[in-house]
């Protein structure tokens, strides 16, 4: 205390020091961020420091010390609160809070346990220097406040936005159009910080919420016009009206990704039922077929799949624009009779669903008070997946024929637990318990499935009905890379190999139909809708969206991922990078004299242009509401 006293040095410079060391720590230590070169390690360096001292060096405009001591603990205090909560949130979903996400924090009291596997012992030393700048600010005010004449305020004020404006400009050196193609949001992170990336989120959040005040329907033309050209086939596909009059069961399977497919742990079958349907003769599988979410996760999936339109970068639309209209497609499915009826035991209101679903024009929900949930059939999130559709039999087989139902599994989610009664497999042996865990959980759902499907033939319900069933998103996050490169027998899990990972299965299952196969060709999430309604002889002249039939065969031939990567079928593009996907080599750079682009950029950046532009218009779509100005009838 004596040195400190001695040294004079103000207490705004020390919070500036500790809260930015903390910060770069936890950048570079707890977060996975990937730095591709020097320049980034700089940047990372820095960009914690100018944020800390951005917000400290305003305490000089207290004039009493008091009033600046006090500014500066709980200025401290709710930054390292703000750090914290990120963390907590990066560990699960390997992002970053946004400003809609704080409206969905009444889902928080759904998540249970899963929050608190996410918080470790350590963190407590998060929240050290809030301590010692705690301590100092009381025991010497006097010491370490400062009373800066005018021009030192100003000062003060001036060298944080120079700093400020430096750090922004190697951030627009290191990647250029940083702020206006920020589809990612550890790049904005990594480069100008949480704070100023959270500064930026609120700008987009407000300019995102007048933009549906000021649209008009005038953008419509222009989405439109790119559909035809792009999107929409006037040809039908090979199935078009094979599932007309039947019914369509949509199970959408929690978390599962389709690396367990037709593999093993511990000398065992992962998913032996699921892997049958990949050689059954009615069935067809889609091995490249790709997850698209965002922060929404599994109503991500859902809003996918009904309405063929891309996840928001920020937030999730459920909760965000759930008083919207839109062209869903059990909306659709209802000019063929159609009743639709979503399955899932769990609240109403989590995600929003009793407030959206009517707005997709489904018209019934079973939730968690259609079951009988107790501590015997019941872990983790709620009602295991097993006696969840043994419950929902009656429900179905009550249901006016033809149908559109849609099961949501819980049991497979994080932290995937299992009662060890219901274990069929033995847990993996590695360092991460989730990585473990998780197919035990698998197995518990593909056996769930199984015997769905049982059930259905013995309610006479499985000849007149098309199963589709799909992952809805990864289970694995990247904070577990290290473990999944052991199971897969990988060096390391490169960004090439985290895009493949994101493929899920998709099985569409017609009993009696005798011409299944596994199709190889690039899909995903945002195909379903135009597929499901092609296959029900509905047809999608009219429609706005952005998927294909799958099969159709006049495909776009690339899936865009809401954070601008992509996936084609000779590239895959990820982290500003452009791999060949059958090897996935990066390709070479080419540094003739003669040209002034790299060969990756000649291959890759036509689809990103497209890729760019798609999610532009969806958030289009979504921001402004477009749909009230579109008489689709």
């Amino acid at each position: 205390m004596r040195n400190l006293n001695r040294t004079k040095v103000p207490l705004y410079v020390i919070a500036t020091f500790l809260f930015g060391i903390k910060t770069y720590i936890v950048y570079r230590f707890m977060f996975n961020i990937d730095l591709e070169n020097s320049m980034q390690e700089i940047i990372l360096i820095i960009n914690p420091f100018v944020s800390a001292f951005l917000i400290f060096a305003l305490s000089v405009w207290f004039k009493k010390q008091s009033r600046q001591m006090k500014f500066l603990r709980y200025t401290a205090l709710i930054g390292t609160l703000i750090v914290f909560a990120n963390l907590v949130f990066y560990r699960s979903f390997t992002d970053f809070i946004t400003i809609p996400q704080l409206f969905q924090a009444s889902n928080a009291a759904d998540l249970g346990t899963s929050i608190l596997t996410l918080i470790k012992p350590y963190d407590l030393l998060l929240f050290a220097d809030v301590g010692i700048i705690w301590y100092l600010s009381r025991k010497s005010q006097d010491i370490l406040a400062v009373d800066y004449p005018r021009s030192g305020k100003v000062f003060a004020l001036a060298m944080s936005l120079v700093l400020l404006a430096g750090n922004f400009f190697l951030a627009e050196m290191e990647r250029p159009q940083l702020f206006t193609r920020a589809f990612d949001r550890e790049y904005l992170v990594k480069n100008i910080g949480l704070f100023n990336y959270h500064a930026y989120d609120i700008v987009i959040n407000t300019k995102a919420k007048t933009q549906k005040v000021f649209a008009d329907g005038n953008e419509l033309p222009e989405i439109e016009n790119y559909i035809d050209e792009n999107i929409r086939s006037s040809k039908e596909s090979e199935l078009f009206g094979i599932a007309e009059g039947k019914n369509i069961i949509f199970i959408n399977a929690e978390s599962i990704q389709s690396f367990v497919i037709n593999n093993d742990v511990n000398g065992q079958e992962i998913t032996p039922f699921l892997n049958s349907l990949t050689e059954d003769e009615d069935t067809y599988y889609f091995k490249n077929f790709y997850h698209q979410t965002e922060q929404g996760k599994t109503s991500d999936s859902e809003f996918l799949v009904e309405n063929s339109l891309y996840p928001l970068p920020r937030g999730a639309v459920f909760f965000t624009q759930g008083q919207n209209k839109f062209h869903a497609m059990p909306e659709m499915l209802e000019e063929k009779d159609y009743y639709s009826a979503v399955f899932h035991a769990n609240n109403k209101s989590f995600w929003n669903r009793d407030q959206i679903y009517p707005n997709f024009g489904i018209d019934h929900f079973y939730g968690a008070e259609a079951y009988e949930v107790n501590e015997s059939n019941s872990i983790g999130w709620g009602l295991k997946d097993k006696p969840f559709f043994e419950q929902s039999i009656k429900y179905l087989q009550s249901l006016e024929q033809p149908f559109y139902s849609k099961f949501i599994t819980l049991t497979n989610h994080f932290p995937f637990e299992l009662d060890e009664e219901d274990k069929s497999i033995e847990p993996y042996d590695s360092n991460s318990n989730t990585l473990n865990n998780f197919f035990p959980t698998v197995r518990y759902m593909d056996e769930a499935i199984e015997q769905f499907f049982s059930q259905l033939k013995d309610a006479g319900l499985y000849d007149n009905s098309i199963i589709v069933i799909m992952g809805d998103h990864y289970g694995i996050s990247q904070n577990h890379n290290r473990a999944m490169s052991t199971y897969l027998g990988k060096e390391e899990i490169t960004p090439y190999d985290h895009i493949q990972l994101q493929r899920v299965p998709f099985f569409v299952h017609i009993p009696g139909h005798g011409k299944g196969e596994v199709k190889s060709k690039i899909a995903g999430q945002i195909d379903v809708k135009p597929t499901l309604l092609h296959m029900a002889g509905i047809k999608t002249d009219n429609d706005i969206y952005f998927g294909n039939d799958l099969f159709h065969d006049g495909r776009k031939g690339y899936i865009a991922l809401r954070n601008g990567d992509f996936i084609s079928d000779e590239y895959i593009s990820t982290n500003g990078i452009c791999y060949d996907r059958e090897t996935g080599e990066p390709l070479e750079t080419d540094t003739g004299q003669n040209s002034s682009e790299t060969k990756a950029e000649n291959a890759c950046d036509p689809i990103t242009k497209k890729v760019e532009q798609e999610l532009g218009y969806s958030d289009d779509l979504i921001y402004g509401d477009l749909f009230r100005f579109v008489d689709f009838k």
